[in-house]
């Protein structure tokens, strides 16, 4: 664990996802100027920045319990007063938010329990945008099959994650896929950083390496047939 932290604390995103993502989410809301944003499972802060930036007068809150993604985080939003990033347990956010933000992190929890824990922490109208691994097609494809099968036994198409929403309570708003480019803008970075980390590379930090080499390999065999859905939701 230890080497997957110091490999991935040094990237600026942890997961697939594009600015332009977390935009689309803000424009599906009414949010007033001064709105309270969380972002859940924040990583080193790459959402919390574009938050902060699409909404710079909203009090903005990451939660990481990372010690190493929280110091990134910090750093990189010590010239954004108003945004604060604490170490802690997603799973009590505390609250009260007009919006929470997860990228990639509610499966942590389970998509039906998180959102049950989360609905204390939302403020009267408030809405929780998540993104969650989703077949695209059903039956699913080989390759999305042996992509997510392993470590996502739980995914579904987007029927079955729906479901695992209103099991929670909430309805579904909206719906975006998260595919492509947005994943690109992950893998390459990281693609970088093992080629500068591999000659130097030994022991636990080799097997960190080789699994992420693994993963990107996994996901362009079957890029078209890979992607996340980011739901906007809202308690029934």
């Amino acid at each position: 664990m230890n080497a997957f932290l110091e490999l991935y604390s040094t990237l600026d995103r942890q997961g697939p996802g594009l600015p332009e993502d977390v935009a689309w989410a803000l424009d599906e809301v009414d949010l007033s100027a001064d709105a309270r944003i969380c972002d859940a499972g924040c990583g080193t802060g790459a959402d919390t920045v574009t938050l902060a930036r699409l909404r710079p007068q909203a009090r903005i809150v990451g939660i990481e319990q990372a010690p190493a993604f929280v110091r990134a985080a910090k750093d990189r939003t010590r010239d954004m007063p108003k945004v604060e990033i604490r170490e802690g347990d997603m799973a009590t956010p505390n609250g009260p938010y007009d919006f929470i933000w997860c990228a990639g992190a509610l499966y942590f929890l389970g998509v039906t329990e998180g959102l049950r824990g989360w609905r204390s922490a939302l403020s009267e109208g408030g809405t929780i945008a998540f993104s969650e691994p989703c077949y695209l097609t059903d039956p699913p494809s080989d390759a999305a099959r042996a992509f997510w099968s392993e470590e996502y036994p739980s995914i579904t198409g987007i029927d079955g994650l729906k479901a695992r929403v209103a099991a929670a309570g909430y309805e579904t708003r909206a719906v975006r896929f998260v595919r492509g480019e947005a994943w690109e803008a992950y893998f390459r970075p990281l693609e970088a950083r093992i080629a500068a980390d591999r000659p130097e590379a030994t022991g636990e930090m080799a097997e960190v390496l080789d699994a992420a080499e693994r993963e990107i390999a996994a996901w362009r065999a079957g890029r078209d047939d890979i992607a996340y859905a980011l739901l906007l939701v809202q308690p029934s």
